[in-house]
């Protein structure tokens, strides 16, 4: 571990940047640490070796018990720590320092009271994290569950909808059947009228518009679209007035047609 890797790890513990400084000052003193000044290469960001050295930095550095071992969970959970169940006997703070190849029965009482509490204080570590993974499954589960519902919410309003536009597009194609149908009927009445209509002569239609018994048919025919121009809706005609003259118009030019 490097100048800038320790002062990362300590910053990220929770310390101020000058005792940071302070503190990687006194392990680069105490040969704890790398000086890398001319590597402009060196590795970003820090990873500790295990998570007694990890106990034994924050320790040093004077983090308070309870923040060690939150600060050891959260770093084992962020895999800043590469957590070696054999080399429980590491309880050195040099970076570089190997664990004791005596077996736990043959190191001093003072030693296994280290070990011992090191092994405590690592279940404790476990346990906290074991917590907030099963605080986080729980947390996602309840997410999950209000997405499904959620999601139901959305499938019964998207139901709901397609539904009513169903409905409507049957409403409209009701609509369209019976407005056909009172079409049908419209022309059919138009058609049994045109029938029933005798044939009118030439001089009823030139009586009706006021002109001589002798006109030509050209004079009647003129003196029609004269009226049907007056009486045109799109003029402010009257509709139904326009209509009779048109229909007495269209039976006159259909009458004399060649």
């Amino acid at each position: 571990m490097n100048t800038d890797q320790a002062f990362d790890l300590l910053k990220d513990a929770g310390l101020t940047e000058s005792s940071s400084i302070q503190i990687v000052r006194r392990w680069l003193s105490e040969g704890r640490i790398k000086y890398e000044g001319g590597n402009v290469n060196r590795e970003k960001g820090f990873t500790v070796a295990d998570t007694d050295l990890a106990f034994d930095l924050l320790k040093d550095a004077g983090i308070p018990e309870n923040n060690r071992i939150n600060t050891v969970r959260r770093w084992l959970v962020e895999g800043r720590i590469k957590y070696d169940v054999q080399n429980v006997g590491n309880y050195g703070s040099v970076i570089d320092e190997k664990p004791s190849k005596l077996p736990i029965n043959e190191l001093p009482d003072q030693n296994k009271d280290v070990i011992i509490h090191r092994l405590k204080l690592k279940i404790q570590a476990q346990d906290t994290h074991l917590e907030g993974m099963e605080e986080l499954h729980e947390t996602s589960k309840k997410k999950l569950i209000q997405q499904r519902e959620m999601y139901k919410k959305e499938v019964v309003m998207l139901r709901n909808e397609n539904s009513k536009l169903q409905n409507e597009a049957k409403d409209l194609l009701t609509e369209n059947i019976e407005l056909r149908n009172e079409l049908m009927k419209v022309k059919q009445n138009q058609t049994d009228r045109n029938h029933s209509v005798p044939t009118a002569r030439s001089d009823d239609y030139s009586k009706k518009l006021g002109l001589s018994k002798k006109a030509t048919v050209k004079e009647v025919l003129a003196g029609y679209k004269g009226l049907l121009k007056i009486t045109h809706p799109d003029h402010n005609g009257n509709a139904k007035v326009f209509h009779y003259i048109k229909t007495d118009y269209d039976n006159f030019r259909n009458g004399n047609n060649g």
